[in-house]
């Protein structure tokens, strides 16, 4: 299964190039792409966050008194998982914009009649040589867009991550 992660991360706007190219652009293509490159990502820190969560004295502690396995999963692991989930999707909207953009720039997202950067983008390098705000602004909506959700994402992970507060705290 770890190879397989690799492997779709390594490739991944191609994968999704490949699978958005064999079933159509669209709205629920493009998504679905998107999806199929991006689990790995999530799969990968939510074992890591569970593996490094189990080990913890609570953890063990509430197995100890003889709790159930659904009842540590939800009232102990999974409370302490979702600061790190949560970071990781903000950042995914911006990965996603880029994503989405890219393919729609190279013709293989929603079609034209649906707004999207990436297609204004690529409408707005036809006329760089006599308006280049065409294309300028569309890269730049595309650039603060995903620096707002890179910037939330921080601000997100320093709220959330409880190793954070303590090192500010001594």
């Amino acid at each position: 299964m770890s190879w397989l992660m690799r492997i779709l991360v390594a490739l991944g706007l191609i994968l999704a190039l490949a699978i958005v190219a064999v079933m159509g652009p669209g709205l629920l293509n493009v998504a679905l792409a998107l999806i199929v490159v991006s689990w790995t990502e999530y799969a990968r820190v939510v074992r890591a966050t569970t593996l490094s969560l189990r080990e913890q004295n609570y953890v063990q502690a509430a197995r100890a008194i003889g709790a159930s396995a659904p009842r540590i999963l939800f009232r102990e692991i999974l409370p302490n998982a979702l600061g790190p989930i949560i970071v990781l999707a903000s950042l995914g909207l911006g990965t996603a914009i880029i994503a989405e953009s890219a393919l729609s720039f190279l013709g293989f997202g929603l079609p034209p009649p649906a707004p999207t950067w990436g297609w204004s983008l690529s409408y707005g390098t036809r006329f760089m040589r006599d308006d280049p705000w065409m294309a300028i602004v569309s890269g730049a909506a595309i650039m603060v867009t995903v620096l707002g959700f890179n910037l939330l994402g921080d601000g997100l992970r320093d709220v959330l991550d409880p190793k954070q507060q303590t090192r500010g705290k001594g």
